[in-house]
């Protein structure tokens, strides 16, 4: 059996994937803010690296597998923690965690959103994001002087992050696939869990007003359970041939809205 970790662990798509991995028998470190194994807040350099040093502690010999699930929603009410934790977060820890992951020839999966296809992203944000990474400082200026306290900006501001970390995740993909170590990127829907639980009612009919095939008739967001399994199967044995992909695990939302889109 392997040993994985997986960030954002403790609620929603994070717990199915750390409940899933270990009724498969495998070793699951679960990263959190609150009630982790490893406790650290990702939106600090200081938290990141606190995760970088207890794996590499924990399991010298390496790591089979990465998940990268924490992330917060447009409506948290801070811009720049949207950054920090969706981008900067996820993208630090794969760094450094890059070495333990080629010892066992591991795989990483980043949880993106179906949302980098729906044309609300930021994109001078997610181009930030890309090609100037290292001064994440510069970059959360720029996104503190716009209004948090307008929805539409902070969905713009998380479509950004997410896209950016899809991106990232396609550019590195050839470079660690060459080094054995497999990465992807899954692009869940609307799913029921601890973001959607705090959403007001109108939001929520928002969400609602944009179908989920697979939910045709039901006014109900996927399971975490649907996003979770197709984390564990691209972070298996039988993806082995599966790399630098972002899989689109929404009900078939995106199909629906880009159907003529096949690549």
């Amino acid at each position: 059996m392997g040993i994985y970790a997986v960030t954002g662990g403790s609620h929603g798509i994070g717990a199915k994937t750390v409940e899933l991995l270990k009724k498969e028998g495998h070793e699951v470190i679960n990263i959190d803010l609150l009630k982790g194994d490893i406790t650290a807040d990702l939106t600090t350099l200081e938290g990141r690296q606190k995760v970088i040093d207890e794996l590499h502690a924990l399991h010298p010999e390496g790591l089979d597998g990465l998940i990268l699930s924490a992330a917060v929603s447009g409506a948290c009410g801070s811009l720049t923690k949207i950054i920090s934790l969706n981008y900067f977060g996820a993208v630090s820890v794969i760094k450094g965690t890059y070495d333990l992951l080629e010892k066992k020839h591991g795989c990483c999966v980043a949880v993106s959103s179906n949302v980098i296809s729906q044309d609300i992203a930021r994109m001078d944000i997610a181009d930030l994001l890309n090609n100037n990474s290292d001064d994440e400082h510069k970059i959360r200026s720029v996104v503190s002087s716009l209004d948090a306290s307008d929805l539409s900006v902070g969905n713009s501001i998380y479509a950004a992050s997410k896209y950016a970390l899809a991106r990232w995740v396609r550019r590195h993909s050839a470079s660690y696939a060459a080094n054995g170590v497999r990465i992807n990127a899954v692009a869940p829907g609307n799913v029921g869990s601890a973001m959607t639980a705090t959403m007001s009612h109108s939001a929520k009919a928002s969400l609602n007003a944009l179908p989920i095939p697979t939910r045709y008739g039901q006014e109900t967001f996927m399971d975490p359970k649907e996003i979770a399994l197709a984390i564990v199967f691209l972070a298996s044995e039988k993806a082995c041939g599966i790399n630098g992909i972002v899989l689109f695990v929404d009900g078939g939302t995106d199909a629906l809205l880009n159907t003529e889109k096949v690549y």
